[in-house]
């Protein structure tokens, strides 16, 4: 009788846990440039249940298995593509990218779904590349961020909204000589001459991530990689599919109406769940006050 009480309250954690996930993608729907996270579960343990007897060649016979509970496996972050916004202000900046892999069977340019991901006939998963702005923090570790809110510092150099400083393809932080108004960056990120509309030599540091579930959240729309070569990180080349957008924002990619049903669902589940458990208390009582004086 235990068992189900156990199996109830792992499935109370998991929906409280998978509430709180929700709460915080609608809490971050105005925050420009975050990534909406999905929370995946998944049961434990798997008990193979048998039945004994029967036929003497085959004494213990498996008819399935049993699983005693459910928990919050991971939280994934979702890169999809955010609406792009425009403010007219010459240091916001977004990405709009749809990197292109191909299928390294056939040759062919390879369609990814709804998540960004493929998977072949033989269940190899295929991530699709994502691109992300460099920014470097106090302590001069490098990040990456979707939130091109930038803005200038009394040094000249370009910040985040973070504070973290804006890095250009030479690893260096990008310093904005002259008035703000003359700035201009044209669609591959590199930065053009006000008045004679020739580049001047530096351009914008976009990292192409290769296996973006490589990247961890830290906050405030900024995250780190641990193993650069696992992530497979790259700046981005011409022939990339990717554009910087001056005088845009890219919007939180965080579905409302979604996250709305799914919180519904994961209270409803947290009801039921509830439920089992008061359930298995009231025949917790019995057991003890009545049936034990018997």
């Amino acid at each position: 009788m235990l068992r189900g009480l156990y199996t109830a309250a792992a499935g109370l954690i998991t929906q409280q846990r998978r509430h709180d996930t929700i709460t915080q993608n609608l809490a971050n729907i105005n925050t420009t440039g975050y990534k909406q996270v999905n929370s995946a579960a998944r049961s434990f343990p798997e008990v193979l249940v048998s039945i004994t007897g029967g036929d003497v060649k085959n004494a213990e016979r498996s008819i399935g298995k049993l699983n005693t509970g459910v928990f919050m496996e991971e939280s994934m972050s979702m890169f999809l593509q955010g609406d792009v916004t425009v403010t007219d202000k010459t240091t916001d900046f977004a990405l709009v990218s749809d990197l292109v892999s191909n299928d390294p069977n056939t040759g062919q340019p390879i369609a990814f779904d709804a998540n960004g991901q493929y998977v072949d006939e033989e269940g190899n998963t295929t991530y699709q590349s994502q691109a992300f702005f460099t920014v470097q923090d106090a302590e001069g570790n490098i990040r990456y961020t979707r939130d091109g809110n930038f803005v200038v510092n009394a040094a000249g150099q370009l910040t985040s909204s973070t504070g973290f400083l804006v890095l250009g393809a030479n690893n260096q932080p990008i310093t904005i000589n002259g008035s703000v108004d003359n700035l201009k960056v044209n669609g591959q990120g590199q930065l053009i001459n006000a008045t004679t509309g020739v580049a001047t030599g530096a351009s914008l540091a976009i990292s192409i991530v290769n296996q973006p579930y490589q990247l961890v959240r830290e906050g405030n729309g900024v995250f780190r990689i641990d193993d650069i070569e696992a992530a497979g990180v790259r700046l981005s080349e011409a022939g990339d599919n990717m554009t910087v957008r001056q005088g845009y924002i890219e919007r939180s990619n965080v579905d409302s109406a979604q996250s709305i049903v799914d919180m519904n669902l994961a209270a409803r589940a947290y009801e039921a769940n509830q439920k089992v458990v008061q359930y298995y208390d009231r025949s917790l009582e019995k057991a003890v006050n009545e049936i034990g004086r018997v």
